[in-house]
């Protein structure tokens, strides 16, 4: 287990975009037994675009971002109450949950996420993120690999809210400006000559929501044009 831990901190240490650390963080999972992972960084202010990280079907993980799920989520709202970690699905916990909870965790479960062990990251002034690692039933390899290994989950949801937290913030500050991963991924393939339908494409997401986040962006960046927020953010981050 050791030797899981440290190369899993070495390989963040190496760590330069979003994809690596996706991946960084399913090997790991995936040698404990567990495949399923998400990190959801909690804005501050609220007002501000959550950051999500994880190898959850990416139709479920749009559609969780679009419908701004975060705030309704009763795994997040747990987060954000207690700082330890918890278990939670259909069947755990609670028996009685309201109505958006239950359609919520019906949605998931249609994506093969039924059940899960939510690690909440807190500092002084309260949470700050949370890292889940999740199934797509509650079988007893899930439930001894959580068992075995809370500790180390613990440890490893720690560090990669860490490493994330400072390798993301930094390359999404344009000039003082925090702009969304999403928003700044749009700008990305923007500045590559792809269209709004063409970036869809890559991306998975209408068109239609690619406007919506270089319209964010621009908005945020005080600019008229693509071109202009393309332009800003290559001048704050050459190597984005």
């Amino acid at each position: 287990m050791s030797h899981t831990f440290q190369r899993y901190v070495d390989g963040l240490m190496e760590c330069r975009e979003e994809g690596q650390l996706r991946q960084s963080m399913a090997d790991t999972a995936a040698a404990l037994d567990l495949f399923c992972f998400a990190y959801l960084a909690l804005p501050r202010p609220h007002a501000a675009a959550p950051v999500l990280i994880s190898n959850y079907p990416t139709a479920w993980t749009s559609h969780y971002m679009a419908m701004e799920y975060q705030r309704s989520d009763p795994v997040i709202i747990q987060a954000l109450r207690e700082p330890s970690p918890f278990e939670w699905g259909i069947g755990v916990g609670p028996t009685r949950k309201s109505p958006l909870a239950r359609q919520l965790f019906e949605e998931a479960a249609g994506f093969g996420i039924r059940c899960g062990f939510t690690i909440p990251v807190h500092d002084s002034a309260g949470a700050i993120a949370a890292v889940t690692f999740a199934a797509d039933t509650p079988r007893p390899s899930f439930k001894r690999a959580i068992d075995k290994h809370a500790d180390v989950l613990q440890l490893m949801a720690m560090c990669f809210h860490a490493h994330a937290s400072r390798q993301l913030t930094s390359k999404r500050n344009v000039e003082g400006v925090l702009l969304s991963p999403r928003e700044l991924e749009c700008l990305k393939w923007a500045a590559e000559g792809k269209s709004a339908w063409e970036t869809g494409r890559i991306m998975e997401i209408s068109r239609h929501t690619v406007a919506f986040h270089l319209e964010n962006a621009k908005a945020k960046l005080g600019v008229r044009s693509t071109v202009q927020a393309v332009a800003r953010v290559a001048r704050a981050n050459p190597q984005v």
